[in-house]
């Protein structure tokens, strides 16, 4: 594999990008416009009523943000003129044909000067609503290929899917694509028009019944994750994707496609600077929680991988790939970007550096002023231990709670319902996140190291687009990059 130069490729490019204000999409423009300042145009593509609504919405929630710091600084008093004048805004929605974009002459526009095609838009709730995540994970990927068949200059299609699509099984979990109705767990009839049948009568039987949105919510939801586990996978979230990726692979046709399944998204390594991050993802609900003081025990394994990459690492490979199987018509190759197999991280070093941050650097409570001691977590080992824990330290008390409750005519109700509430949260999370806490499985990285040879080997821009997971030091990284950077940009 001979890569050529990729700043020099990115010279008067156009690309579309979906999704445009999610966290990655965000990284990848920013990098995109301040390593090539000629790239010809970027379309962003968000959802948006129309034109105003939509350049509002990318001035609020992308360009106004801190990562955009350097590239401002970089640019001076044109940094708004640049904007402009390298990116348009594109109001739509991937749930749609042609994406939602009803301007007739946007679109023969995209499709006459796009080379490039990039698919960042997602749903990432483990328990989306069945029909949202359907519309937007699965057959909005199929909306965005076909839209990328009509780009007569096109040159790639990089849909940015997840490693999880691969279930959970011990051992090594390969970079390979799946074939349509194929499943986890062996059980046949995976169709993904009847998913889409089910789901659409599944809606239409709740309005019938004039049932109130909180109930279609509630079934919706329910509904997702029961299709996900009776084929193998544990949430609607990877379920969707997972059919989003056999849908691309079975209809391509001649379309150059890659796709990139991230592990774990972490805060930026390097650039634009370190520790930007944005949103509480995945391990970022943990830190909060425990810096806060909310968090006193932990269910998992110790000794269990935790697969995390920094976002910027993330987007160099996205952009390394893309310029490495331009215009290879008819390829499918999928990147699994990930640490384990490399540099992999155990839970208990995450716990290990999150004691020593936040005794060192304590949060501070905003009601009184205080800082927040934080002490050593009990880590639950197994499903069993933990749900003695719940019974000895929450159920016992809840019982007894509602015992008093009832014999002091409904007095300590209020108490009552908080406590219940926080069990359910608790115990709904469990049941969401239950699978990653003992992950066994390690992600294949091949084809993802045999990109950062070529990227290495050619020479050029090498350290430009950086994505070797064994430059970092994991204790470094969360005490100094990381950590700081979740504190600053997520706590609130």
């Amino acid at each position: 594999m001979e890569l050529p130069s990729i700043v020099k490729f990115l010279e008067n490019r156009t690309i579309l990008v979906t999704g445009a204000t999610g966290f990655l999409a965000k990284i990848f423009v920013e990098k995109i416009l301040r390593v090539q300042p000629n790239v010809k145009k970027l379309y962003l593509l968000l959802r948006a009523a129309d034109d105003k609504a939509a350049i509002q919405r990318f001035n609020n929630e992308v360009v106004a943000k801190d990562l955009f710091k350097v590239l401002k600084e970089k640019c001076g008093a044109n940094f708004s003129t640049f904007i402009s004048q390298r990116t348009t805004i594109v109001p739509g929605d991937i749930t749609c044909e042609n994406l939602g974009v009803k301007d007739s002459n946007l679109l023969d526009e995209m499709w006459r000067e796009v080379d490039i095609v990039v698919n960042l838009a997602a749903t990432t709730n483990f328990d989306e609503r069945y029909d949202v995540a359907l519309g937007i994970n699965t057959f909005g990927a199929r909306h965005v290929l076909n839209f990328a068949k009509k780009c007569n200059k096109l040159k790639v299609l990089l849909h940015v899917s997840t490693a999880y699509v691969c279930g959970e099984k011990p051992g090594l979990m390969l970079e390979t694509p799946y074939s349509m109705g194929e499943t986890l767990n062996g059980t046949s009839g995976l169709d993904i028009e009847a998913e889409k049948k089910l789901m659409e009568e599944t809606l239409k039987q709740l309005k019938a019944e004039d049932a109130s949105e909180k109930t279609i919510t509630i079934t919706l939801k329910e509904l997702g994750l029961e299709r996900a586990r009776k084929y193998g996978w544990p949430n609607t979230y990877v379920f969707t994707k997972t059919m989003g990726e056999m849908l691309l692979g079975k209809l391509k046709e001649d379309v150059p496609l890659v796709i990139v399944r991230p592990t774990i998204i972490t805060s930026t390594f390097k650039e634009p600077f370190p520790g930007w991050v944005e949103g509480i993802r995945t391990i970022d609900s943990l830190a909060v929680g425990y810096g806060k003081g909310r968090i006193t025990c932990f269910l998992g394994n110790p000794k269990t991988i935790l697969d995390v990459i920094p976002a910027d690492m993330v987007v160099n490979a996205m952009i390394v790939a893309m310029v490495a199987h331009a215009d290879q018509r008819g390829s499918e190759t999928i990147y699994q970007v990930g640490s384990s197999v490399s540099n992999p991280l155990e839970i208990t070093n995450l716990k290990e550096y999150g004691f020593n941050y936040f005794r060192k650097y304590p949060w501070i409570n905003k009601v009184d002023g205080k800082p927040i001691i934080v002490g050593q977590v009990t880590m639950l080992s197994t499903m069993d231990s933990f749900r003695k824990y719940m019974a000895f330290h929450y159920l016992l008390p809840l019982k007894g709670l509602e015992i008093v409750n009832t014999a002091c005519c409904q007095y300590f109700q209020g108490k009552y319902l908080e406590l219940y509430r926080k069990i359910k949260f608790v115990m709904r999370l469990i049941d969401l996140y239950g699978p990653y806490l003992f992950f066994k499985s390690i992600f294949d990285d091949l084809n993802t190291e045999k990109l950062r040879i070529a990227a290495r080997d050619s020479g050029v821009d090498a350290d430009v687009f950086y994505f070797d997971p064994k430059t970092i030091n994991w204790e470094d990284y969360f005490m100094k990059i990381h950590l700081p950077g979740v504190v600053r940009y997520v706590f609130k």
